[in-house]
């Protein structure tokens, strides 16, 4: 959607304060911060007139949510992975031969 286009709907572009609130308390509470930040920047520019800031802020929420997301979700593979390995090695460490 284009500016010309919001202006006429009379309607914010959408803030994602949900999916950033769920990626601080889920994933990764640094980045799903700044996700917060920016996604309450959105209706705040917005009513002020700054429909160009309303929708920077909205992608910026949207991106550092889904970078907040990717993260939380490469640590957790990642704590996984060490748990295998540790579970083997004690399995496999205390064998008899």
């Amino acid at each position: 959607m284009n500016e010309q286009q919001l202006q006429n709907q009379q309607t914010p572009p959408p803030n994602y304060l949900v999916f950033a609130i769920l990626t601080t308390i889920f994933c990764c509470q640094i980045l799903g911060i700044v996700s917060i930040v920016f996604a309450a920047q959105v209706n705040s520019r917005w009513n002020s007139g700054d429909v160009q800031g309303a929708l920077d802020a909205s992608k910026n929420a949207k991106l550092w949510a889904w970078i907040a997301f990717g993260s939380g979700f490469i640590i957790a593979i990642g704590f996984t992975i060490l748990a295998v390995f540790g579970v083997l090695a004690g399995i496999f460490g205390t064998a008899s031969f």
